[in-house]
């Protein structure tokens, strides 16, 4: 039996609310090429919640030392996704963060970001959670970052979207 396996896209943020921006993305095709990297913030990105930093692992200092400028992401993320529509599962944080991103890039996206909750009816969103959980066993991931969480919602996403054999 063929998995169906859509796009996913996952970012980590500096914390919530009007003035938080994108500090991690993470993405996995259709194809299973996966990509992350950590995001330098630019000159007016001040915003930081330790509460955010504490669930990610994330300290400004090593956005700062590793992070790549927003121009050079956004171009990566146009080049792998171009055409394409992309899932995520907070997409109200994530779109805000996406469009944060490339308006610091100074270039348009040329893909389409969407919510899985136009992939999911409401008994396979009540089953979502159980699944996530599942997949970070399965797939021995054990940080909570952009690429592993794309990675285990890909893999969720997947088993709810499987063609259903009846008999």
């Amino acid at each position: 039996m063929e998995t169906t396996r859509c796009a996913v896209l996952d970012i980590e943020a500096s914390g919530f609310g009007r003035h938080s921006y994108p500090i991690e993305i993470g993405y996995v095709r259709e194809d299973g090429q996966a990509w992350c990297s950590l995001i330098h913030p630019t000159d007016d990105w001040c915003h930081w919640d330790q509460d955010a930093e504490r669930v990610h692992g994330i300290s400004r200092d090593l956005l700062l030392q590793h992070g790549r400028a927003p121009l050079q992401v956004a171009q990566q993320l146009n080049q792998a996704l171009d055409g394409r529509t992309v899932f995520c599962d907070g997409w109200a944080h994530d779109y805000s963060w996406l469009a944060t991103l490339f308006e610091a890039a100074g270039i348009g996206q040329r893909f389409r970001l969407d919510s899985i909750h136009r992939l999911l009816r409401d008994a396979q969103l009540e089953r979502l959670d159980a699944l996530r959980a599942e997949g970070f066993q399965v797939l021995s991931v054990d940080r909570h970052r952009a690429s592993s969480d794309a990675l285990v919602l890909q893999w969720a996403l997947a088993r709810l979207l499987e063609p259903q054999t009846s008999g």
